[in-house]
């Protein structure tokens, strides 16, 4: 059964490899990016998402079976969070009438193991709330230093991650019949990344915050492989997940014990 996927980010990486792979299998694909895709989008604001969702709505006279947001950028600017978060939200609720007609709908997102590092809680306060202004005056004043610019993605990451958990089970997505789930990968071998991962300094510096010890750095395909099961029929009751797809890098981090926050205190 073919079907017809929307895919944001698809003239690169994880995005590129997606599509690809959904097209090699013979489904059609409605990329979205700056360019060189089916449709040509500037997510990062309001405007831009709104003239792209409609543009994508014109290009899908067949209606939309999956959705599959890539589109991202992890620079240490306000802007990551308006591409990251608003970009993927608003443009997935924009699509989600039409969307939800489709016999099969599904939808995942790109998050990243960074929503497990430290974030700045009143940016992603502000992004769940809805306030794009204010999230962007934040991430100004984060972007000041060097330490606090990196803040901006992981606290995109974080709150797209939270957006996921909290919409997959509403009557909107869930009641709907739609499993809405992210990825978190951990260092992908892209061309965003390939410049930090050209140097001595810069790959040390990855793998101290990202280590990855089976199969150490990924390559997109990897990522492409599980949004391509997420959003397929197959996928009939996972919700609300991010999928740490990062070589190991979570269980590293947060240990063997994830779970016993919620056990009875021993006495």
């Amino acid at each position: 059964m073919t079907r017809t996927y929307v895919i944001t980010g698809a003239a690169s990486g994880i995005g590129a490899a997606t599509a690809e792979l959904l097209r090699a299998q013979g489904h059609t694909v409605i990329g979205v990016d700056l360019g060189g895709v089916e449709v040509t989008g500037d997510l990062s604001t309001p405007v831009g998402r709104t003239a792209a969702a409609d543009a994508v709505l014109a290009a899908a006279d067949g209606g939309i079976d999956a959705i599959i947001a890539c589109a991202g950028i992890a620079a240490p600017i306000a802007k990551t969070m308006a591409i990251n978060y608003f970009g993927v939200t608003e443009f997935l609720t924009a699509l989600l009438p039409k969307l939800s007609l489709a016999d099969q709908p599904r939808a995942a997102v790109v998050s990243s193991m960074a929503s497990l590092q430290p974030v700045s809680a009143d940016l992603v306060d502000a992004a769940l709330r809805g306030d794009e202004s204010r999230a962007l005056e934040i991430g100004d004043q984060l972007a000041v230093t060097a330490e606090g610019g990196f803040l901006n993605y992981s606290s995109s990451k974080r709150a797209l991650s939270r957006w996921v958990r909290r919409e997959s089970i509403s009557e909107a997505w869930a009641g709907a019949g739609i499993p809405l789930n992210a990825v978190a990968p951990g260092t992908v071998t892209t061309a965003m990344t390939a410049g930090l991962l050209a140097s001595p300094e810069g790959l040390a510096q990855v793998d101290a915050a990202v280590p990855m010890p089976l199969n150490y750095h990924q390559p997109a395909s990897s990522i492409a492989e599980l949004l391509v099961w997420l959003t397929s029929p197959a996928n009939t009751h996972m919700a609300g997940q991010t999928i740490y797809c990062d070589g190991g890098a979570d269980a590293v981090l947060r240990g063997d014990d994830i779970w016993s926050w919620n056990d009875t205190p021993r006495n």
